[in-house]
């Protein structure tokens, strides 16, 4: 049917284009935030392309709903800038009646949101986390620069070196400063290398000289040494279940529904209640008046896409807190919103209007205006 092939084929282009522009946008960005991670010693440097791709990966879900949502704004402001409006509708085609074409067009859009949203997310954050994870794991003496003042992986010490040897285990100029026991110990030596004892890595400093100071008495201890070990590498210690969130599979939020849990569940599947919503909003938002431009018609539908998304992530917030249910949150949210869509496209297709009747005159006003 033209009216149905029509409708698509420009809605493909402007949706083709839309998710170019915003794929492009969001990998600068993330880009950017990532080599700030690297620049900080949070992220591998070699691995910024795949946290880079990781990362827009777990926002694809959102960059289809506002390609979807703005590619369907913008095409039907067009047709009615153009006066194509008025053709369908003169020849007996309703506002309704696009309902059908464009959840025809949307529909594969909705179905990769749904899986992005439910798999892909906890995936890609799951990766990127591992990825961080092991970087921060690594040796010491292999996480900090030549010059740079640096924390250990345990957040305890702190290293300063001058590697100037090709070899990763070893180093020159070695300073470290940690607190234990009550004790602020600071160690400097002219060199250092690094030692395995079954799974236990050690530092083995040579020529150097060790001071130590009490944080309560005052007192203050310095010897001198030729060859001294101390630990370091993973001292961190392994947490049980310290996976965020955002990275854990959604059948293992549906096994635990825990409050948290249900707050992340209910973000993730409002994802697709609201880029279902976002194609009914689109419809009612994209009326435009041929003689004024369609720039106030794009900042409206912005608006109610920063809006609704906002309201997702508040629901969040309140579901992980207790403050309110899951299900009662999401059909007071996305109910709600379709709800009020459904009429305003009701309203529209009807034209409905308030209208005041006036009262009648008076039968003595109208014999004094006769």
């Amino acid at each position: 049917m033209l009216f149905h092939s029509s409708l698509r084929k420009e809605l493909s282009r402007s949706f083709g284009a839309t998710l170019v522009v915003l794929i492009t946008i969001v990998m600068t960005m993330m880009l950017i935030r990532t080599l700030g991670l690297a620049s900080k010693g949070s992220v591998n440097p070699s691995d910024v392309m795949l946290v880079m791709a990781y990362t827009v990966l777990g926002y694809m879900p959102t960059i289809l709903s506002l390609s979807l949502f703005v590619a369907i704004v913008g095409t039907l402001s067009r047709m009615y800038r153009d006066s194509e409006m008025v053709i369908w509708f003169s020849s007996g085609r309703g506002l309704v009646d696009f309902v059908q074409p464009l959840f025809r067009f949307a529909w594969p859009v909705l179905l990769m949101i749904a899986v992005l949203a439910l798999v892909g997310w906890p995936w890609a954050n799951s990766q990127t986390q591992g990825m961080r994870a092991q970087y921060e794991r690594r040796g010491d003496l292999e996480r900090i620069a030549p010059g740079e003042f640096r924390e250990s992986a345990g957040r305890n010490r702190v290293f300063f070196i001058d590697k100037d040897t090709p070899d990763a285990a070893t180093a020159t100029n070695v300073f470290i400063s940690s607190i234990e026991r009550n004790l602020q110990i600071i160690t400097s030596a002219r060199s250092g290398r690094l030692e395995s004892v079954g799974d236990t890595r050690y530092l083995m400093l040579s020529n150097g000289q060790r001071l130590e100071r009490s944080l309560d008495e005052k007192t203050l201890k310095i010897s001198e040494f030729d060859t001294y070990g101390t630990k370091v590498g993973s001292d961190v210690a392994a947490s049980t279940d310290a996976t965020p969130l955002r990275a854990r599979p959604t059948l293992k939020l549906v096994m635990e529904p825990s409050p948290p849990n249900l707050g992340e569940l209910a973000w993730r599947i409002g994802l697709l209640f609201a880029g279902i919503n976002f194609v009914l909003l689109a419809l009612t938002l994209s009326n435009v008046n041929p003689r004024v431009g369609r720039s106030a018609n794009l900042l409206l539908a912005l608006f109610a896409f920063v809006v609704y998304f906002n309201l997702l992530n508040l629901g969040q917030n309140w579901i992980g807190s207790g403050r309110v249910g899951m299900g009662a949150f999401m059909l007071a949210l996305h109910g709600g919103i379709l709800l009020l869509a459904g009429l305003w496209l009701l309203k529209r297709h009807n034209n409905w209007g308030l209208r005041l009747r006036r009262p009648a005159a008076s039968p003595r006003t109208q014999v004094t205006r006769a």
